[in-house]
């Protein structure tokens, strides 16, 4: 397998060239790194070049770095995260961009290199608040229409900010300020004479 990896890796190196930012062997896994600008150019080539044939995503994800190795991270915060395959090479590769701007998270789509990524990219948009550049449907995907925010940030409070309930006067559904007060819960722990033979 590693020498399949190194492979891999060597042939990255050679066709991308100066486009890699970093390449990681880690866990048997093989990391790419690219930077924002030439994402969408590296995407078509990883899918596109007879060397390379990665004809399927199987996974895009955003990433918080806010909070990474005890908040001692100060790289960019945003990251977007693709596991790509090769069916015809055997071949299975991690591709990283980070997004330049943390105000304003922004990366291009590639839903036009591989058409799966489409739903994707709407979830980590719906949850981290990446804007794919490109993306013909971006919109949010598992939150309500009103949804105020992205839950998957790490600044994002646990309890939300509205809570909704459906209202049998009203027959409708109502949006209300969280009624959750914030608690530390510690359990007791009672043990009876004599517990486990003690």
């Amino acid at each position: 397998m590693s020498l399949n990896l190194d492979t891999l890796a060597q042939q990255l190196g050679a066709i991308l060239g100066e486009r890699v930012v970093s390449l990681k062997n880690a866990l048997g896994e093989l990391t790419l790194t690219v930077r924002a600008a030439d994402y969408f150019g590296v995407a078509t080539t990883l899918r596109d070049h007879a060397e390379l044939k990665f004809e399927q995503l199987l996974d895009l994800c955003g990433v918080d770095y806010s909070s990474y190795g005890d908040g001692l991270y100060e790289g960019p915060r945003y990251a977007v995260v693709s596991h790509l395959m090769s069916v015809s090479k055997n071949w299975r590769l991690r591709l990283k961009v980070f997004a330049t701007d943390d105000d304003f998270p922004c990366v291009a789509s590639v839903t036009p290199v591989w058409n799966s990524a489409n739903w994707f990219e709407r979830e980590a948009f719906d949850m981290y608040g990446v804007i794919f550049d490109g993306h013909n449907d971006l919109r949010r995907i598992l939150t309500d229409y009103g949804f105020i925010g992205h839950p998957m940030r790490k600044d994002f409070p646990v309890s939300g900010h509205v809570e909704m309930r459906y209202d049998a006067e009203q027959k409708r559904v109502v949006y209300q300020p969280v009624t959750i007060e914030p608690r530390e819960i510690t359990p007791r722990i009672i043990r009876e004479d004599k517990y486990g033979g003690l």
